[in-house]
C-alpha cells in the first residue's frame, strides 16, 4: 500500500481512508491542519493511487489491508477517519478490531442496511480511470446485498464515533446515517451541507466539527 504521511512523529496516529475511484491525493485540503495535532497517515486503498491492483476486491479484503498497514508501519492504535467506501471500511475495522481505534469519524458513508441501497453494475467507461475499474463492480455488489452481520454488528461499535452527513445534497440517504447513528453506543451525528465530499467542499466546517469532537 503506497501512502502519506504528515505530521509530529510523536504525535498520536490518525489514519484517512478515502472514497471509492479517489485516493490520498483527496485529502490534501485539510491534511495540513489534521497534521497539526496527529502523525497523519493516508494511504491508496487496494485499486487506488500508486497501491497495488489486485484484481480482487471486496470491503472485506480492504479491511485485512488495513488491519496489516497498521501493523507494518507500527500504529497500535488510531484515529480512524472513513469517507464513503472508506467509511465502510472502517466500520468493519471497528467490528473485527475495535481495540485499535480511539475515536471513529464517518463521513457521508453508506451504511450497508440490507436492502437500503440498490447499486447496479456500471459499464467500464471508454476513458482511462486514475484507478482500477474492476473495483467498482464488487463493491457495488456489496452494497446492494451486504453481510447482514455488519449492520448487526453495528450495535456493538463502543469506540466514540462521529457520524457526518452531508446533507440533502449527498446521494447518501441521510436517513440511514441518523439511523446509524443511534445504532451506534457512542455516537453524534452532525449534518454539513455539503453534499458527498464534505471535507472537499466545506473543509473548515468539517475541521471544525472534527477538532470537537476529538476535543471531548
Amino acid at each position: 500500500m503506497a501512502y502519506r504521511v504528515a505530521g509530529d512523529p510523536a504525535a498520536a496516529p490518525m489514519l484517512l481512508l478515502h472514497a471509492l475511484g479517489e485516493g490520498e491525493h483527496d485529502w490534501h485540503g485539510v491534511l495540513p491542519e489534521l497534521a497539526r495535532t496527529h502523525r497523519v497517515y493516508a494511504p491508496d486503498l487496494r485499486g487506488h493511487g500508486a497501491s497495488g491492483y489486485p484484481e480482487r476486491y471486496s470491503f472485506e479484503l480492504m479491511r485485512d489491508d488495513v488491519l496489516g498497514f497498521l501493523d507494518a508501519v507500527g500504529i497500535g492504535q488510531t484515529v480512524l477517519i472513513g469517507h464513503s467506501l472508506g467509511g465502510m471500511v472502517a466500520v468493519l475495522l471497528a467490528q473485527a478490531a475495535p481495540h485499535r481505534l480511539t475515536r471513529l469519524v464517518l463521513e457521508d458513508c453508506p451504511t450497508a442496511k440490507p436492502g437500503a441501497l440498490d447499486r447496479p453494475p456500471l459499464e467500464p467507461p471508454d476513458e482511462p480511470l486514475p484507478f482500477d475499474f474492476g473495483v467498482v463492480n464488487p463493491i457495488r455488489f456489496q452494497l446492494t446485498n451486504p453481510d447482514p452481520a455488519w449492520w448487526e454488528g453495528t450495535a456493538g461499535i463502543a469506540v466514540p464515533t462521529l457520524v457526518i452527513g452531508g446533507g440533502p445534497e449527498s446521494q447518501i440517504p441521510q436517513e440511514l446515517l441518523a439511523e446509524l447513528a443511534d445504532r451506534l453506543p457512542d455516537a453524534t451525528f452532525v449534518t454539513i451541507r455539503a453534499g458527498h465530499h464534505v471535507h472537499r467542499e466545506r473543509p473548515a466546517e468539517f475541521l471544525a466539527a472534527v477538532r470537537d469532537f476529538l476535543s471531548r
